[in-house]
């Protein structure tokens, strides 16, 4: 969301900052915002003049009534202005609800030093790490040799479950499990976050607070009969653990961490990544969230990027980072970098993490705030990361340790949580 005064007061630099979005569909929104800015401005002006002269017709009445004089053409004033006062507020009230909707389905504004563009093609590599290996035999791809090893069982989860689902049995099961323990392990021992073990389903306010609701219902699972959607990342129930709440400056930072399932309809990717895991309906994450003072949010941001790319360093998995362009940004973010884990048997990099920073947009939608030193309540920032998306991770080290016998080396910064074991 956005401080309307603010929204007022500086309406073209807003404009040039929606049209870096490159979203002509976001234009035909914004077409009209600012005479209906005014417009409210004017109702809500006409009402509170009205209130106000009703009740001076009151205390009108009071004082006539207090000196033994003639009341009626006092009470008779009044009697005219209820019916107006009450027009006034329906028209306010109505013209409020469109207003809101409009304002809810506006995204962020980008920072000024995110690179304008209009897709992926436009975005910028700012860090490339880990060297590529080169493999005298044709690696197989995650879901080859997981179905060859009975590691992964595609079919018997579409008979239970549909498609976009997997099973994962044996080591790679243990795999996936001991990749979880380590990236909370380095979270919370390392790097100084707090760990979080936060429900999986949440309601339509928590999820409105992140920006995920109205816009994205249709990405989202509802629970039939009930008020709630099942998470699409564990970044709704840590971003909302302070909603509604007024902090002191010294509570800040906070920093979360916690491992969840994550669900998704993945509308809108028909055709898309259809084999093996990297595009389900379920998968399981470590998520990042910073609750940060608004003038360290730049630095959090970037000490969080390194927080991610620790994991895939820490695992000797090669990387690139990107900063996305203004039309390939998230809605709620001002400010996104990618992580590309390199995928063999696709011989490209693969997002593996977005880490984000939303300045105030969630916390106003959150309404999560602090006190300066000075006494004046201020908006917090918000900030959320992959740390990281544990199924491609998994798929990660299945194809870049892959042995020419169909066996995985385990990384070392693993073999501890995999009874030592050097591979499977």
């Amino acid at each position: 969301m956005f401080d309307l005064k603010d929204l007022q007061e500086s309406f073209e630099t807003y404009l040039k900052a929606w049209s870096s979005r490159q979203s002509p569909d976001l234009l035909k929104v914004v077409e009209g915002l600012r005479d209906d800015l005014t417009k409210r401005k004017v109702l809500i002006k006409r009402q509170e003049e009205l209130l106000a002269e009703r009740n001076r017709a009151s205390d009108e009445i009071a004082k006539l009534k207090k000196s033994g004089q003639d009341v009626a053409p006092a009470i008779a004033k009044q009697k005219e202005l209820g019916p107006q006062t009450k027009e006034a507020e329906t028209q306010l009230n109505e013209f409020q609800l469109e207003f809101e909707a409009k304002i809810a389905s506006l995204p962020n504004i980008p920072f000024a030093s995110v690179p304008v563009g209009k897709g992926a093609e436009d975005n910028q590599e700012v860090k490339k790490w880990g060297i590529i290996k080169t493999h005298s035999f044709s690696v197989k791809s995650h879901e080859v040799l997981g179905e060859e090893r009975g590691w992964m069982l595609f079919e018997k989860a579409t008979q239970i479950a549909g498609t976009r689902f997997s099973i994962l049995r044996g080591k790679a099961a243990r795999l996936e499990r001991a990749l979880i323990q380590f990236m909370l392990d380095t979270h919370t021992q390392k790097n100084g976050y707090e760990e979080i073990v936060p429900p999986f389903i949440a309601n339509d306010k928590a999820l409105f607070g992140t920006g995920n609701l109205p816009k994205f219902k249709e990405d989202l699972f509802k629970l039939e009969g009930f008020p709630f959607y099942l998470i699409p990342t564990a970044e709704v129930p840590l971003s909302n653990l302070y909603c509604g709440d007024i902090l002191k400056e010294d509570d800040l930072p906070k920093y979360f961490t916690a491992y969840s399932p994550c669900f998704r309809s993945e509308a809108g990717s028909y055709g898309k990544d259809l084999k093996g895991l990297i595009r389900q309906h379920q998968f399981n994450k470590v998520e990042l969230v910073k609750i940060v003072h608004p003038q360290r949010s730049e630095e959090e941001h970037e000490k969080m990027r390194a927080d991610a790319e620790g994991i895939l360093e820490a695992l000797e998995l090669p990387y690139r980072t990107m900063v996305l362009c203004t039309g390939d940004m998230g809605f709620a973010s001002r400010k996104t970098f990618d992580l590309e884990v390199w995928l063999p048997s696709q011989n490209q990099y693969r997002e593996i993490s977005s880490i984000s920073n939303c300045g105030d947009f969630q916390s106003r939608r959150m309404m999560t705030r602090f006190k300066d030193g000075s006494g004046k309540t201020q908006f917090v920032h918000t900030l959320n990361g992959s740390g990281l998306a544990v199924g491609r991770t998994l798929i990660a080290i299945l194809e870049n340790y892959q042995n020419e016998d169909g066996s995985v080396s385990i990384p070392k910064a693993l073999r501890s949580y995999m009874d030592s074991a050097e591979k499977i």
